[in-house]
């Protein structure tokens, strides 16, 4: 009667080698997304689809969902033929156009568009976009201006983005959130002459606008953010009890030297709009 064959013992060496290597194909990757300036929205989209996959249920990335809430207000309130919502490599791009939202020449937002304003403030005060930075862009034609209140371009331009941060800022949206910059002519969607010199009006028109850009917080700004909003909160409460934010440190003795405290930066403010022509 034959011997029933051995059983062969099952060796589990090769787990030591594919765990190096799934280690060492991480570490590249890393290495790779550390040195690539990758898109976030393309990233969020790819990371929802695959979430989609593994679980059977359709979602949608917080980029998509923030730009189809900001179309959605757009729609609604019937101004998609002077806001136009796109995605770009960071978040979203909300162009406005500047004859509809300014008066020409000046940076004062015209009555009839605070409404929209309005809207998509609150669509960027809701809880899951707290984490999400809006930088303003002013952008002006080649015509030159040249007036006591707009010396330049530069200015018009860099008065309309402050206008519009000034404004959300008054709808209660963070300021530590937002930056403003003006970059006058420099940067237009389109020649303002054609080839023999001559003003195309409807390229100046497209040329004539603010940009809203709204995308995630690195993980260093988020931190800064907290930390500001964490500042703000303990001065508040300070202001409640009736006692400074920050008490005046008390020397030891009149005789020892103590550091002196650095000044406290000193903080911008937008004036208020004056009058036009002044």
């Amino acid at each position: 009667m034959d011997a029933p064959p051995e059983e062969v013992e099952e060796k589990e060496d090769w787990l030591v080698t594919y765990a190096d290597a799934i280690t060492l194909l991480m570490a590249f990757m890393v290495m790779l997304l550390t040195f690539a300036e990758y898109d976030i929205p393309a990233f969020e989209t790819a990371a929802t689809a695959i979430k989609s996959n593994l679980t059977g249920q359709e979602s949608t990335s917080p980029i998509q969902l923030l730009r189809i809430d900001v179309q959605d207000v757009v729609y609604n309130m019937q101004a998609d033929q002077v806001v136009k919502v796109e995605t770009d490599k960071k978040g979203i791009v909300i162009e406005l156009s500047s004859s509809a939202f300014f008066k020409p020449g000046f940076a004062d937002i015209r009555e009839e568009a605070l409404p929209v304003l309005e809207k998509m403030t609150q669509t960027l005060l809701a809880p899951r976009y707290q984490f999400y930075t809006i930088e303003i862009e002013g952008h002006t034609d080649d015509v030159p201006i040249n007036t006591p209140r707009y010396p330049s371009n530069w200015e018009l331009s860099a008065s309309r983005a402050a206008g519009i941060i000034r404004f959300l800022i008054s709808q209660e949206l963070d300021s530590s959130r937002m930056k403003a910059t003006g970059y006058a002519d420099t940067q237009p969607k389109a020649p303002n002459k054609d080839a023999e010199g001559n003003p195309v009006p409807d390229n100046q028109a497209l040329n004539r606008r603010v940009v809203i850009r709204v995308y995630p917080m690195s993980l260093e700004e988020k931190k800064v953010f907290l930390q500001k909003v964490a500042e703000k909160e303990r001065g508040k409460e300070a202001s409640a009890a009736g006692q400074p934010a920050t008490p005046a440190p008390v020397p030891a003795t009149p005789k020892t030297p103590t550091a002196t405290p650095a000044p406290a930066p000193a903080v911008l403010e937008i004036p208020q709009a004056t009058p036009p022509g002044q």
